[in-house]
């Protein structure tokens, strides 16, 4: 296939650099790349957070629009 891509001209610059002294080609050297980011994002997992939801009625009115600190305050009554 054959594309057109801009890239930044300091990266045109290494990757043509990096395959001179590698003795290859830009083309080879940009498949190798792609083939290598395509290959990690394929193995990679989804990250899925596990259920950890709760029983409960929900908000307690008395904490609706509450900061933080008043929320940890009234979390803590009562505890020694």
């Amino acid at each position: 296939m054959k594309t057109t891509v801009e890239i930044s001209d300091a990266i045109g610059e290494a990757a043509r650099r990096a395959a001179e002294r590698e003795g290859t080609t830009l083309k080879a050297l940009v498949e190798e790349g792609l083939r290598r980011v395509l290959d990690d994002r394929a193995r990679r997992q989804r990250f899925r957070l596990r259920e950890a939801s709760v029983s409960g009625k929900g908000l307690n009115p008395a904490l609706a629009g509450a900061s933080w600190e008043r929320i940890l305050e009234m979390s803590y009554e009562g505890r020694s």
